[in-house]
């Protein structure tokens, strides 16, 4: 019953929010007190919610800070350079920006973290994308391949969980799907060519005309009259003195040597940047209350989704309908499928990515999973590369289970929705692609 109602309330939301018929946080924080009512927990619900906003706080402080912080740099003009070298090299052409974006997110995704990724990625590119007119669609779903496919790498989310799950080591789970991963790398490249090709056709469709209304009546409709493609994006009040930027450079940098070598924790770092930041770029106490009343829409729209999430995420783990609907997966396999589980697990990993949190997955299911293998002569550590060629890798930019889904969503300005069904089919053909890569190189066999 446990795992009827799980799946019921994953669908039931997946229905809701791609339909429009509530939105994301109604959503999130409704459905799974339902179910939970439903399930006779009633009277363990507010412990089970409560633990659910504990567990995903740090996140949700960790977001607020660096949305402040990276808006702070946006409005300083720290990314104003990239952002004109992108547009110049793309000579202003959709499917070029498309695949310049799914390169920078890929580089940016070497530190493992998809909410840094996204948090940078978004905040230099968005103006680019307003400026000509390109849907934020785009934008998100592009970020979303990129950052799924780098999310394969060692320090990353899914392959340390499936190591650690399954005590293997990164050369039984991580090299052997190497050539797999460079294959995924070039299908986004292309995807994103098309992708980009598809929406220079639309633009042109629409007209130049049409673009520049649709470009001016976006956050950056006060940038100057007759502003070509190598000038800044944003009006600013005189050019920024030179010492200033340099700080905000090295302050940048220092930020993300610092996490990716985790000198502190996430929100902390975060936290204290931003409060340097903000005091040495607006000294006054007037100009810091302005900054922060500018950007605190954004900061409420991020946050609320996470602490939302936290909801939902604790009652269907507090109730163990995760666990239940793990079992149940495992135990609809027949046993004639027991020796082809590696394909099996690769391709259905990443639509599970959208039922499942990665810890669910990776230190519910995926032991049953390897342990079933076994059974049937099978290999633990083949299981655990198929499980990393689709759940959590090119799932969890998409998943409504993962935090740093709505920060993408949240900062590109679009519904969660519309993200999952513009970009779905592309993200699956990434799994399909590395799995049948996997399949030819010997990383998973039949």
């Amino acid at each position: 019953m446990l795992a009827a109602l799980g799946f019921s309330t994953i669908g039931l939301f997946l229905l809701l929010t791609m339909t429009k018929r509530v939105s994301v946080l109604v959503a999130l924080v409704l459905l799974p007190v339902l179910a939970a009512l439903v399930g006779g927990f009633a009277g363990d619900m507010g412990d089970m919610i409560l633990k659910g906003l504990t567990t995903v706080a740090p996140t949700g402080i960790m977001i607020a800070f660096a949305v402040l912080y990276f808006t702070l740099m946006v409005d300083a003009g720290l990314f104003d350079p990239l952002i004109n070298r992108v547009v110049r090299l793309a000579r202003n052409d959709p499917a070029r920006i498309a695949v310049g974006t799914a390169v920078l997110t890929m580089c940016v995704a070497l530190d493992g973290d998809g909410a840094s990724t996204f948090l940078i990625t978004v905040s230099a590119l968005l103006p680019v994308y307003k400026r000509l007119g390109m849907s934020p669609l785009v934008l998100s779903g592009v970020v979303c391949l990129g950052a799924g496919v780098m999310n394969m790498i060692p320090w990353g989310g899914p392959t340390v969980r499936a190591m650690a799950a399954l005590e293997l080591e990164s050369s039984d789970v991580f090299t052997p799907v190497l050539p797999a991963m460079g294959c995924g790398i070039v299908w986004v490249l292309l995807a994103s060519y098309w992708i980009g090709r598809r929406e220079r056709r639309r633009l042109a469709a629409l007209g130049p005309d049409t673009a520049k209304e649709q470009d001016d009546a976006g956050p950056l409709a006060g940038r100057a009259a007759g502003d070509g493609p190598g000038t800044p994006l944003v009006v600013r009040e005189g050019r920024p003195q030179l010492w200033l930027t340099a700080f905000n450079a090295v302050l940048t940098v220092t930020l993300i040597v610092a996490l990716v070598m985790e000198v502190m924790p996430l929100p902390v770092l975060f936290a204290l940047a931003f409060a340097l930041a903000l005091f040495v770029n607006h000294p006054t106490w007037e100009a810091q209350q302005d900054l922060l009343e500018k950007h605190a829409k954004s900061v409420v729209l991020v946050t609320t989704m996470i602490f939302a999430a936290g909801v939902f995420t604790g009652v269907l783990t507090g109730t163990e309908m995760i666990t239940e609907m793990a079992e149940a997966l495992v135990s609809v396999v027949p046993d004639s499928l027991g020796g082809h589980l590696a394909p099996i697990v690769a391709v259905t990993g990443m639509p599970l990515s959208l039922a499942f949190t990665p810890d669910a997955y990776y230190f519910g299911v995926l032991p049953v999973l390897a342990q079933t293998a076994s059974g049937f002569g099978g290999d633990e550590a083949e299981i655990a590369r198929a499980a990393i060629l689709g759940q959590m890798t090119t799932g969890f930019p998409l998943s409504p289970l993962t935090a740093s889904t709505f920060i993408l969503v949240s900062m590109s300005g679009v519904q969660l929705g519309e993200h999952q069904r513009f970009i779905f089919r592309w993200a699956f053909g990434t799994t399909l692609v590395m799995t049948a890569a996997a399949l030819l190189t010997g990383a998973i066999s039949l």
